[in-house]
């Protein structure tokens, strides 16, 4: 029987197929004339610095790719920011890897591109929690790369059930329209809701369904009582208009009748700009696209030292190199032999030796980094998306 999803399989990722044709017919034209050189490539975003910084994620799953080869690797650590210069620099016969190249790229630009955005909403609205909703926008054989993409770009969580089964994680959210309507009655689905689901669940009530977010909001409170956590409003942005102004009104209702403690959240096409705009007056966000449809970083694998001597196409820059952050929060890429900057550090480390991976992963670890080198380099300060 053949496959029913169009997925290619994990050991198609592992044994290298996974590749451009390409370079299947380089390692047969190097095979065939005997040539196996010793090389040294780097992955590469910008040549130099551009004042553009990027957040660096799916390292882990590029060491998994690369182990076992004879080769040394060494690479930021996933949640670094970095503007310009290698991310990620391979050490051997090129043979070894080439086949590889196509896919390294892939985990490498794709997860850094999500969990850029999803850093980029961290930052709007730093206080608030902030949930990814969308995994329905992708493949959802790649689910785990969005929803962990998020994770090391700080958001407090995701929804996706089968992402959180491969990442440890349990998915978060509550109800859908569907379930009101399933229902036909508001009261009776939220009644119906908080009797079936486990107790630490929150008792979040859509409420947006048939009528205005205040009157849903209001009776939401009067049919689950001291039971409700708060209210979700994902109103259609047909129906919208002025956003603030809605949730504010809610906000005003409950407070006036003294629930105080039923909080707000906040879904339906959101992003940072929406984000700055209500965190004072939501407690929460459920944010798609902006995370999960982001664009893949556009990486480059290139060869800089050939047998020991410096070398590159052209557009590009030979010798093997080093990134630097320093302590004013600058970014700087120089030649690995020569002097670092002043007070820089070094932010290529080692990932593999000998094809054997030297580092642990660790998804809030590096979100933590992602928080401190945003900090530094002043991340988004400006607003921009």
């Amino acid at each position: 029987m053949s496959d029913r999803f169009d997925v290619v399989s994990e050991s198609a990722v592992r044994d290298g197929t996974a590749t451009d044709a390409y370079f299947l017919r380089t390692e047969e034209t190097l095979e065939r004339a005997g040539r196996n050189p010793r090389v040294v490539a780097e992955v590469t975003r910008d040549q130099f610095p551009t004042g553009e910084f990027d957040l660096l994620a799916g390292v882990k799953d590029a060491a998994r790719l690369l182990e076992d080869l004879d080769v040394d690797v060494d690479a930021m650590r996933e949640g670094r920011l970095f503007d310009g210069g290698p991310v990620v620099r391979i050490e051997g016969k090129y043979l070894e890897f080439a086949r590889y190249e196509t896919s390294l790229l892939g985990l490498l630009s794709h997860q850094s591109g999500i969990a850029t955005a999803a850093l980029e909403v961290r930052r709007a609205a730093p206080d608030s929690t902030v949930l990814s909703f969308g995994a329905r926008h992708v493949h959802p054989a790649i689910t785990p790369v969005v929803e962990r993409g998020a994770l090391v770009g700080g958001l407090d969580g995701f929804s996706h059930v089968a992402a959180g089964e491969v990442l440890g994680r349990a998915a978060g959210g509550t109800m859908p329209h569907a379930l009101v309507i399933a229902f036909g009655d508001q009261e009776a689905a939220w009644t119906a809701f908080d009797e079936a689901v486990a107790p630490e669940v929150p008792r979040i009530a859509i409420a947006d369904t048939f009528s205005d977010e205040k009157d849903e909001s209001l009776r939401a409170v009067e049919a689950l009582g001291d039971a409700l956590d708060g209210v979700r409003l994902d109103t259609t942005g047909s129906r919208r208009g002025d956003f603030r102004h809605i949730v504010r009104e809610v906000r005003w209702e409950l407070d006036a009748r003294g629930h105080e403690d039923v909080e707000i959240f906040v879904s339906g096409g959101l992003g940072p700009e929406q984000l700055r705009a209500l965190r004072d007056v939501a407690d929460g966000f459920g944010v798609g696209g902006h995370v999960s449809n982001a664009d893949p970083l556009d990486f480059a694998l290139d060869i800089v030292e050939l047998d020991g001597e410096p070398v590159s196409k052209r557009g590009k820059l030979s010798g093997k190199k080093q990134a630097f952050r320093t302590p004013d929060g600058g970014h700087h890429v120089g030649l690995a032999d020569r002097a670092d900057p002043a007070d820089g550090e070094p932010l290529l480390e080692p990932l593999l030796r000998d094809g054997e991976v030297v580092r642990d992963f660790d998804v809030d670890a590096a979100a933590e980094r992602a928080s401190e080198d945003a900090d530094a380099v002043g991340f988004r300060e400006d607003g921009r998306e």
